[in-house]
């Protein structure tokens, strides 16, 4: 993503060394010399998260001591951000913590994509700005729609997002009531608020991680009578085994943003049914 917002900048991609002590610690060496100008750093905080995080924090202090004379962080994963509120006593507030450790690294600025809660934004006191990829989504899925496509709403927390999309598409919306069995941990759907027999289904959220909860609730819309199922992600995590669970799940196409590198994550092989789109003119479009 570096080199492509490198590109439509019309600019160059800086020279930068990475690696590693023998006892762990990271090594960083911005090659480049004297710095005199504004710095874009882009850095997904990503699988190995901790990693990317000091490395993040390490290249902006490297890049204040060569002289840089402003810095921004394009952070289009935000890692920690679904660690966003104390679940257990005795737990940290681990997205706030990750907020003050990118503050002491002297960034002007952080520009991110779609975060889990927008209340995250309210642990940093620097500029941060939230964009949406949801956009770059619906202009992929305006190319899918026909006359039995059907938005689905697969839990509460999309259906914002979700009613907004077939607002937008001038299609209906489904919307699923499911449960979790605080045991197992299994997910149902209970109920629907309306048959998805015969339908194209298009089903948005923010993210998956394991993709259990997308792959069972995809499972039931299939033996309800859905004819296909479109999913729209802003960020894929790349987990390992999830690309295996995808390719043998009854989703049709998952369509996902390049929000996190698949270069490095991808462990095996990739699913046949992803499609990735990119976010990179949106970042450069917010950096003026």
């Amino acid at each position: 993503m570096a080199s492509e917002i490198a590109s439509l900048l019309e600019t160059q991609l800086g020279e930068i060394e990475i690696s590693q002590f023998a006892n762990g610690e990271t090594r960083v060496w911005v090659k480049e010399g004297k710095v005199e100008h504004r710095v874009v750093v882009v850095q997904s905080l990503s699988s190995p998260t901790n990693e990317h995080l000091v490395e993040l924090c390490l290249i902006v202090d490297a890049l204040r001591r060569v002289g840089a004379s402003e810095i921004t962080a394009v952070i289009p994963w935000m890692g920690y951000s679904k660690q966003d509120k104390i679940f257990r006593p005795g737990e940290p507030l681990s997205a706030k913590v990750v907020a003050q450790i990118l503050q002491s690294a002297q960034i002007d600025k952080i520009i991110t994509i779609d975060l889990h809660n927008r209340a995250t934004l309210g642990f940093f006191d620097l500029p941060i700005r939230e964009l949406s990829a949801r956009p770059i989504l619906m202009e992929y899925f305006k190319k899918k729609v026909g006359t039995k496509t059907l938005v689905v709403a697969p839990d509460e927390g999309a259906v914002k997002a979700s009613t907004e999309l077939a607002r937008e598409l001038g299609v209906p919306i489904v919307y699923v009531d499911k449960k979790r069995d605080l045991t197992t941990g299994e997910v149902s759907v209970v109920g629907m608020s309306r048959s998805v027999a015969g339908g194209d289904l298009i089903v948005t959220d923010d993210n998956v991680f394991t993709g259990s909860t997308l792959l069972q609730v995809a499972k039931e819309l299939k033996e309800a009578g859905a004819k296909t199922i479109r999913v729209g992600l802003t960020h894929h995590l790349y987990v390992p085994h999830v690309q295996e669970k995808l390719e043998d799940s009854e989703i049709d196409e998952i369509v996902v943003t390049n929000t996190v590198s698949e270069r490095g994550q991808v462990r095996g092989k990739k699913s046949s049914k992803l499609k990735i789109v990119s976010v990179a003119q949106m970042i450069v479009d917010e950096l003026g």
